[in-house]
Parts: structure tokens; sequence; C-alpha cells
């Protein structure tokens, strides 16, 4: 498992994933305490990446249950297989009447298929699903429960049991408790809150959009083939745009898509046709592309000028030289 908090950050960073200290300190205390994790945040900007590389940095094989309205136990912990049980019966129909001749009432021969009962109630009928597969897997695993903001408040209340316990209730098996606890990560994009009996049994983590260093680290390690200069610029209009009044902010997810893209076109700078080529990689909604289309114009403008003027903006019309020449929207 993990050492320590340092220790998360160079696993991580081994598996390509690159984060910031909160986030290493809650993996390596969910990793010390056997605490689920709640990992809420903005789309895009690396929750479910993050399960995966702890389950690659610990060996663990990774179980996902993807959550979407009218998710039920039936299709997240097991589903019972009534064909296969019936033709058990029709199988064992002679062996039955043989273990019931003789019997000389209703009672006695009803004891007798009773004994039985395992023969028809037993694991050999259940199929298991991702929560069921998770608690009976022999070996460590890693329980991603993704996106469990899409599913309905029942299915958030059934999870209670195995986040407490790590125990599942199979009504006809009986109560089936975890060989190896494993390690659980759930996602959520705030599509609806979350129940104080929910986010009690966990850890919570806020991943937000990196900050500009970070991005820029993130961009190195994602897509290795960029040059700085590129990256630092393609992060800087990014984290710009995040600051517009956008219906979909454009997350880390983005960025690096909008990277390939021009690494894919051969760009080795930023500029106003190049931006206004590529703006529907990052930008979902005709709108959202509209409005950043006005604001980059000027911005692109503002960065030639700097160029021309060997890196200090030039003074607009006759204004006095000391004045500071005007920022963009996006500065």
């Amino acid at each position: 498992m993990f050492e320590s908090v340092d220790d998360v950050i160079s696993q991580l960073q081994a598996q390509g994933y690159i984060c910031d200290k909160n986030i290493a300190t809650v993996v390596f205390l969910a990793a010390q305490l056997e605490k689920p994790v709640l990992v809420e945040g903005p789309a895009g900007v690396g929750k479910t990446e993050l399960a995966k590389v702890v389950a690659l940095a610990t060996g663990r094989d990774l179980i996902r249950l993807q959550c979407y309205e009218g998710l039920d136990e039936a299709k997240a912990l097991y589903e019972w297989e009534y064909s296969k049980q019936l033709l058990y019966t029709q199988i064992l129909k002679e062996k039955f009447s043989e273990a019931m001749a003789g019997a000389t009432t209703l009672a006695e021969a009803a004891e007798r298929v009773g004994r039985e009962d395992s023969v028809f109630f037993s694991d050999r009928f259940i199929v298991p699903r991702p929560l069921l597969r998770a608690i009976s897997a022999e070996q460590p695993t890693l329980l991603l429960i993704d996106e469990v903001d899409k599913s309905d408040p029942e299915f958030e209340a059934f999870l209670l049991e195995v986040l407490s316990d790590f125990q599942v209730t199979v009504p006809e098996v009986g109560t089936l408790e975890a060989k190896q606890k494993p390690i659980v990560f759930l996602t959520s994009n705030d599509a609806r809150e979350m129940s104080d009996a929910l986010k009690r049994r966990c850890l919570h983590l806020f991943i937000d959009f990196p900050n500009e260093e970070l991005e820029v680290r993130i961009l190195d390690s994602k897509v290795p083939g960029i040059e700085q200069r590129l990256a630092e610029e393609l992060v800087g209009v990014m984290q710009r745009l995040r600051k517009l009044d956008l219906k979909k902010t454009p997350s880390i997810s983005e960025t690096l898509d909008w990277a390939r893209a021009l690494l894919a076109l051969n760009a080795n700078e930023l500029d106003e046709g190049m931006v206004g080529e590529t703006l529907n990689v990052i930008l979902k909604y005709e709108g959202d592309i509209k409005k950043a289309q006005s604001e980059l114009g000027r911005l692109i403008t503002r960065k030639t000028e700097e160029k021309e003027a060997g890196g200090e903006a030039k003074p607009a019309g006759d204004k006095p030289a000391g004045d500071a020449p005007k920022k963009g929207v996006l500065h």
C-alpha cells in the first residue's frame, strides 16, 4: 500500500496522474482508515481517473459500477438465475421421486424436500454484479461507484449497508461479508446533493479545475510532444476561458484534447485563425463558441501587439506613455 502522503504523490505520478498534496492526503487516509472516498467536482477534472490510477498503483483489480437513473439492486448487486434453477429441478426430478418414496403423509414429503433446500438456494444460481463481485473477491479490489449522483435516493440508501459494514444481504442465501475489504471511490458531478448519511460514511474530496502551474505539468505529462511555449499559451487561454459565463466550462480533459488537436495540425503557437478553427474541440455549445470567439479575438490581438513590441504592449492612440494599456475581458 502507501507508506506516506509523499509516497502517494510519487506512485500516482508513476502512473501518469499529477496530483497535489490535498488529493494525496485523502487517498493515503482512505487506505489507512479503510474508509470510502466521495470525490466531487466538475466533470472532466480527473475523478474517475484518480480511482483508476489508485487501483494500478496498489495492484488491485478495478471493479466499476456506472450509476444511472433507475439503477436497482438487481443490476448492482446480483441477479438470480431462475431458468438455471428450473433446469436443476427438471434434471433432479427422478432423484426427488426417490427421496420421497415411502412418505406416507404430505407433511413428511415436504419435510424431505426441505432437507434439500441447499441444492436450489445457493450461490450457484447467483450472477454477481459489481457490488457482490467486490464483496466476494478473494483478492483485494478497488470498487468505483461512478457518478453516484445520477442514481435514485433509494439506491443511495441501499449503498449504506455496503459502505458501513462491507457486507450485503442476499435473501436466498443470507448475509455475505467481504473477504477482503475493497478500497471504495464514489464520484459525483453534483447532479443532486448526496445525503448526510452517505457523506458521514466517506472521506470527502473536492477536485476543482487545476491552477495554471499544475495544468501545465499535467499537459506536459499527458502530451509529451508539446512545446513548452505552446503549452503555457494554451493553458493561459483555458484558465481565462473558465472565467467566462459559459454553459459548459472546459475542463482538463478538454485541455488535453485541444493540445492533441493542435499537435495534429502541426501548430506551434496560438494565432487567431488556429483558435477559431479549433474552438469546437473545447467548447460544446454554439453559444459558448460565439461568446469565446469575441473574447479570444481581443486576446490574440493583444498577444500579437506584445510580440511586435518585444514583450511590451504598444500605447494605444494618443494616450500618455505612462498609462497602462487596458486588459481584455479575459484578463
